[in-house]
């Protein structure tokens, strides 16, 4: 039987997060992959540079990729340096790929990186968001919403 996994992940040094995903999506479920890597954007991530506000993850071909991560250059890479924009292969196990797949095309889902980091162990891992697309007057929702939880925390830590 497989051992239950916990509701957070292990995230010891956050790279990059996508803090616009969680206003534009309506993120219903998390999954926690790993990323296949060279060895130079390895080293790129531990020096805190990456980007994914634009990118998205798709199932290709039995596949988990990352597209449209931006993980620039290293510095002191010389001519071994990766392509900065590469497709990256998210490593999920298969009945994960089939769960994301499966909802991807029935529901209308998106995939969409939510942060990169590393966990203790020093693995770089993606923090993948099965969501669907908030519209404009949802958004407006979400924020009266967001507001609200502020002002009422305010309000209890003053009366007290």
């Amino acid at each position: 039987m497989a051992r239950p996994k916990p509701e957070t992940f292990d995230k010891h040094k956050t790279v990059a997060e996508n803090r616009r995903a969680r206003f534009d999506y309506a993120v219903e479920d998390k999954f926690e992959a790993g990323l296949a890597l060279q060895g130079t954007e390895v080293k790129a991530l531990r020096a805190g540079e990456a980007t994914i506000a634009d990118s998205y993850a798709e199932i290709r071909d039995g596949q988990a990729w990352l597209i449209n991560a931006n993980i620039p250059e290293y510095s002191h890479g010389n001519r071994l340096n990766h392509e900065p924009k590469r497709p990256r292969k998210l490593l999920l196990h298969a009945r994960e790929i089939e769960r994301l797949l499966g909802a991807v095309e029935r529901k209308g889902m998106t995939l969409i990186p939510l942060s990169i980091y590393f966990n203790k162990t020093g693995r770089a891992k993606v923090e993948l968001g099965l969501a669907k697309g908030r519209q404009s007057q949802d958004k407006r929702q979400y924020i009266k919403d967001r507001d609200w939880k502020r002002d009422k925390a305010r309000i209890l830590r003053e009366k007290g």
